[in-house]
């Protein structure tokens, strides 16, 4: 194992976002903090609990998710793409380095962003609701867990993208709209049938079940599901990069 290749990749990702901390940092916090406002504060107090959690608190696991995802795929995307779009890649390609140091390196350092990212949003929700988390390490680990699912997600896209505008796509037009049908602000099981057991379908529901167990101890799925299924999108992740580095398909401009 290179590790000073991977650390110099990692270094090098954390500088860059360190650098544009405006756009990395608190435009998301900011994005989430008028969440709070708007569902939280003035629609929340004029609704009742669900599942005994105040609305306020309840959205909490469902807008961390949605800052989240978005997130992980934007940091790791963009961060594989630009050595490509300046053609820097071939200098990576030609380093002692294999996939795993160059997976480690960008993928790392996307989920320390997200994860960052993560822990200033729960300080901030402080400010709007008050709230507890009754399994805090379940809660770190799936938080983990799902941040590196889809920063290796986003990797995959920056690998696939030849373009900026590409690499909004599936961030903007499918994981946005899945998060808010996902049960981000609401219970699914509130929900009517069949759109109940269509929701199901969505993989976000699992991500967002998941997170809200380990906050409140209730979840629209059981855990071990939630946790199933994250396991398995990053084995399928993990399978597609490897595939994309041992035939070079998409890596070069």
């Amino acid at each position: 194992m290179n590790i000073h290749a991977v650390r110099a990749i990692y270094m090098f990702e954390m500088n860059r976002a360190f650098r544009t901390w405006a756009q990395s940092i608190i435009a998301p916090v900011l994005t989430t903090s008028l969440y709070f406002i708007v569902f939280g504060t003035a629609i929340g107090s004029r609704m009742g609990d669900i599942s005994g959690v105040d609305y306020g608190a309840y959205i909490i696991p469902g807008l961390l998710m949605l800052s989240l995802l978005s997130e992980s795929i934007s940091n790791a995307s963009f961060g594989i793409y630009m050595p490509k779009w300046s053609g820097t890649i071939y200098e990576l390609l030609s380093a002692p380095v294999n996939w795993i140091e160059v997976l480690l390196g960008y993928v790392g350092a996307a989920a320390s962003k997200s994860l960052l990212l993560g822990t200033l949003i729960l300080l901030t929700a402080r400010f709007f609701v008050p709230y507890h988390i009754a399994h805090p390490v379940w809660m770190v680990g799936f938080l983990l867990l799902t941040v590196v699912s889809f920063c290796l997600f986003g990797f995959i896209i920056g690998l696939w993208a030849d373009s900026f505008q590409k690499l909004q796509v599936i961030p903007l037009l499918v994981i946005t709209p899945l998060t808010f049908l996902g049960g981000a602000f609401y219970s699914i099981n509130m929900l009517p049938e069949p759109w109940q057991t269509v929701s199901l379908f969505n993989p976000v529901v699992y991500l967002i079940s998941g997170l809200r167990w380990a906050f409140y101890g209730q979840a629209d799925v059981h855990i071990a599901v939630s946790t199933g299924m994250t396991l398995v999108f990053m084995a399928a992740c993990l399978a597609v990069v490897w595939w994309v580095f041992k035939t070079g398909k998409r890596i070069r401009r």
